[in-house]
This record gives structure tokens, C-alpha cells and sequence, in this order.
């Protein structure tokens, strides 16, 4: 396990310690969980962007070979 520094706005750090005490976590536990959580998020976008880029290449690859399909068949 790391260690990390993190410095917060005080309106964000006052509202982890009312949620932390009432669900009766740690202020530790929670940030672990909310970072997971932001990091499962962005994974999802990263991979969502990367499907977009390889789907619009792919696309193009296969109007060609459609394309090429009709010309054989006609």
C-alpha cells in the first residue's frame, strides 16, 4: 500500500468527514473507494474512445470490401 499527500478545498474535506462519520468509514477507506471508483470511470471512457477510433477505421476498411463485393457480383 502507498502513502500519498492530498490536499483538499475545506467545502470538500468537511463534507468527506460528515460522510465518512455518518456511513462510520475511515476518511482513508472512503478517498480509496472513491478513487477506484473515478478510476473504473475513466477506464471505461479511455476504452469507449479507443473502440470509437478502431470502429470508424474499421468501417472504412469494410465499405471497401464491400464496395468490392458489388463489383464482383455485378
Amino acid at each position: 500500500m502507498k502513502t500519498i499527500a492530498l490536499k483538499l478545498d475545506d467545502e470538500i474535506f468537511y463534507e468527506v468527514e460528515e460522510i465518512t462519520r455518518a456511513l462510520k468509514v475511515s476518511r482513508n477507506r472512503y478517498i480509496s473507494e472513491a478513487v477506484s471508483i473515478y478510476n473504473q470511470v475513466h477506464k471505461r471512457r479511455l476504452l469507449k474512445t479507443q473502440l470509437e477510433k478502431e470502429s470508424a477505421l474499421t468501417s472504412k476498411d469494410s465499405m471497401g470490401i464491400l464496395n468490392e463485393f458489388e463489383r464482383q457480383i455485378d
